[in-house]
């Protein structure tokens, strides 16, 4: 389901404070890693480095195939190894659509010669994301798909989307959604609110998003399917996955760091680098974000890494696309804006940037244990040092935190035994 490209594995010793949340573990160690295997844990000094398990982005944009001017599988997997990822899954909405097997089989094939981390490929929903006809499931699992999803459009029918949750259930792969009614959201492209209002912006309100996720979690309940939310944004969203999980429906959520750090206050400037979808809301969904990812109603961090050409997002407001890149500044721009200033633990940062997205869609998690594959990431928590344009390895740089003086800094990256990322 995860490919890489081929090479051999590495041998090297790591030491500092390790801090593995899941494993209760928070202590000096120096860690071994012989031909890929971590051989030795044993009592070491703190050199300045936390070491913790490497992260796993469940929604990334590699644009490939049909817009390798954005971005390719080596250089976003490169952009993911330098932001601490052992770890990635790629969408469908590329130029085709991932949704048939002969699309996905290239894709895994290019992968293996490309790949800098293991990286998995979901395929669609629906043929061509049209919401028409369910594309052949069972045969793309067969292929490799690491789990199903629309992302970029949703899956209107509630028809369809509930004989995909009954075809889920053959694939045994996770479907995850994104939950936007059209006809709610249509035409904007600012969250609804004062604003939209002042800017004369086309409202994009909450209800577009929580509409559908409620809708999804009644099917998902009706079905006995387990599904993943996609970058959540409102409150009324989170209080319907949390009244879902208590009803017993296996639903997971994830959120991305903008969503976690900025509001709707960031478009007063115009900038399309904050224009997203869902798009940034008020503090009080913000807020809501931020408690159910510290409660662990929200389990998962993922960045929804959507790079964009410069001429693209070098246009009015209204006219740019939605997204933004965020792979290589994930975590340092929550270090920085929310465990700094004590909204959120380093343990639970770093929990739901590994272990929880790896559950969310059942692979293996990341672990620091004798015999395991080494998945490490190793972080200077002093470093500060600010986002340039010329600094990403991505293709794209429209990124939200374009001359922002972070702190924290991913100083190396372990991925399934390879010594992916150093910082010179």
């Amino acid at each position: 389901m995860l490919v890489r490209r081929t090479g051999p594995s590495d041998s090297l010793t790591l030491e500092g404070r390790v801090l593995a949340p899941g494993q209760g573990v928070d202590e000096a160690l120096r860690i071994t890693v012989s031909d890929g295997i971590i051989t030795a844990i044993e009592p070491g000094g703190v050199d300045g480095l936390v070491l913790a398990p490497a992260f796993v982005d469940p929604h990334v944009h590699l644009r490939t195939p049909g817009r390798e001017d954005e971005e390719t599988i080596a250089s976003g997997t490169a952009a993911a190894a330098a932001g601490g990822y052992c770890a990635i899954l790629a969408m469908p909405n590329t130029e085709p659509v991932v949704d048939s097997a002969a699309v996905l089989g290239a894709l895994v094939e290019r992968a293996r010669d490309e790949a800098v981390v293991p990286t998995g490929f979901m395929a669609a929903i629906s043929k061509g994301q049209l919401g028409d006809e369910l594309t052949e499931m069972a045969e793309l699992a067969e292929a490799g798909a690491a789990a199903f999803t629309d992302d970029g459009r949703p899956v209107e029918s509630a028809g369809l989307m509930r004989r995909a949750l009954q075809y889920s259930g053959v694939t045994d792969r996770r479907i995850a959604l994104h939950c936007e009614e059209p006809s709610l959201s249509r035409g904007g492209h600012v969250h609804e609110g004062v604003i939209s209002a002042e800017l004369g912006i086309g409202p994009y309100p909450s209800t577009a998003e929580s509409i559908m996720v409620e809708r999804d979690l009644s099917l998902a309940r009706a079905e006995e399917r387990p599904i993943h939310l996609m970058h959540l944004s409102a409150r009324e969203s989170v209080s319907a996955l949390e009244q879902a999980n208590e009803a017993g429906v296996a639903a997971t959520g994830e959120v991305t760091p903008h969503h976690l750090v900025l509001t709707d206050e960031a478009v007063r400037a115009l900038d399309t680098n904050t224009k997203m979808n869902p798009p940034l809301r008020a503090a009080g969904d913000r807020e809501a974000l931020r408690d159910a990812l510290r409660r662990g109603a929200i389990t998962c961090i993922a960045t929804d890494h959507a790079p964009h050409a410069r001429h693209e997002k070098d246009a009015p407001f209204e006219e740019a696309p939605f997204g933004v890149t965020g792979l290589e500044t994930a975590f340092a721009a929550l270090h920085t804006h929310l465990v700094l200033p004590g909204l959120l633990s380093l343990e639970t940062l770093l929990e739901r940037m590994s272990a929880g997205p790896a559950r969310a869609f059942g692979l293996a998690e990341p672990r620091i244990e004798i015999g395991a594959r080494a998945n490490l990431v190793a972080l200077d928590l002093e470093a500060e040092w600010t986002v340039t344009e010329d600094g990403f390895r991505s293709l794209s740089a429209n990124s939200w935190l374009i001359g922002e003086t972070l702190r924290g800094r991913v100083v190396k990256t372990v991925a399934d035994g390879r010594l992916v990322f150093e910082h010179a």
